[in-house]
């Protein structure tokens, strides 16, 4: 049971409070917020107009078998380059919990993760730009990545990752309590020096190719972490 609550503490609602001059209102917001946490042995299920009644980008997100939770975004920080320039149009969406655990994405792909029980991706790196940024859904967007990744915990660093990615269809799935159209992608991944593979799973919006729905691993041998948008960040 440790275990179980452990997790479920991860995927437990948190905002950060961005500067002192608005921390009465953004406490407010907090209990508010809290208030439509569901902490249990059921999914985590909100109405469409809870969450849009909520004035921050929110997702649900589940662990392998545990119930889903809901989560809204604490931070939105600028992309930074290899070469340390920063991205102005691209953010890394912060999503973190109340006992300091995080999942960082970038449009929808997890990029690193904090204090999670089961280990954590502490960092990508490639050459090449991932093709869910790039736009999956367009002809001229390679359909192939190569990365590199490091974990915990252990000393894995610099492993290198190779993905081809595949159309499966169009299909209607729910986001929210509306059935929405989107274009589901299979990520082959192979991790060549262990011997491992296993594929990620992405649902994209036809018109933007933004992910609105995912399914994936954070590295080998670590479970999948299921997230699916519902309430997009405005910058």
């Amino acid at each position: 049971m440790r275990i179980h609550k452990k997790l479920l503490s991860l995927l437990t609602i948190s905002i950060v409070l961005m500067n002192t001059t608005a921390c009465s209102q953004r406490f407010s917001a907090l209990n508010d917020t809290l208030k439509l946490a569901f902490i249990g042995d059921n999914d985590a299920v909100l109405s469409t107009q809870q969450v849009n009644d909520i004035p921050y980008a929110s997702i649900y997100a589940k662990i392998d078998d545990v119930p889903q939770a809901f989560i809204v975004l604490a931070l939105a920080e600028p992309l930074f380059t290899l070469n340390k320039q920063p991205t102005p149009t691209v953010k890394e969406l912060k999503w973190l919990s109340a006992d300091k655990a995080m999942l960082v994405t970038v449009n929808g792909r997890l990029v690193k993760t904090h204090n999670l029980l089961t280990g954590d991706l502490v960092a990508v790196e490639s050459q090449q730009a991932d093709p869910l940024l790039l736009g999956l859904h367009l002809d001229t967007t390679p359909k192939t990545w190569t990365r590199t990744i490091d974990w915990q915990p252990g000393y894995h660093f610099g492993y290198k990752v190779n993905s081809h990615f595949d159309f499966i269809a169009t299909e209607t799935i729910l986001i929210n309590e509306t059935p929405t159209q989107a274009l589901h992608y299979l990520e082959s991944v192979v991790v060549d020096n262990l011997n491992i593979q296993y594929q990620n799973e992405f649902w994209l919006a036809p018109e933007t190719g933004h992910v609105i729905k995912s399914r994936q691993k954070i590295a080998p041998n670590q479970p999948f972490i299921e997230m699916t948008l519902l309430k997009s960040f405005a910058s």
